[in-house]
């Protein structure tokens, strides 16, 4: 499957993960506490409740969320200012979560000539000497 953060249909990842780890049903109405019905359901819905997803990321020992961070990275806009969060209650979580998948993606199109390492900076928001150091550590 073709990992596509940008339209991300959070049922159909949780059921390719349950028919890649091979979970039966009864364990999974066990560990979620519904009926096989209400699995299928989710399996089918495109959004699901944070408590939910968190229970389907334990069971089948999967971060869910990262789906949503690499969207956040490719297709967030960058932040308009560090000053936020110097008032903010929130944690904050000084480094962005750059996954290889995501490293990848960059290199390969920066080496497909499909955008420049600048229209990466500009268009992702990862700074420049980040996409250096990416691209000097795939030449070697």
């Amino acid at each position: 499957m073709n990992s596509n953060f940008k339209n991300i249909h959070i049922g159909t990842f949780i059921h390719l993960r349950v028919k890649e780890n091979n979970i039966d049903t009864p364990r999974i109405c066990n560990f979620m506490n519904c009926t096989e019905s209400e699995i299928n359901e989710m399996y089918t819905q495109e959004n699901l409740s944070t408590h939910i997803l968190l229970r389907w990321s334990k069971l089948l020992e999967y971060d869910f969320f990262r789906l949503y961070s690499q969207h956040l990275i490719l297709y967030a806009p960058p932040s308009a200012s560090l000053r936020e969060s110097e008032t903010s209650k929130l944690p904050y979580f000084r480094k962005n979560i750059y996954t290889k998948e995501m490293i990848d993606f960059i290199l390969e199109i920066i080496e497909k000539k499909e955008k420049t390492k600048r229209q990466v900076t500009d268009e992702y928001g990862i700074p420049y000497t980040t996409v250096c150091k990416w691209i000097a550590k795939n030449n070697k």
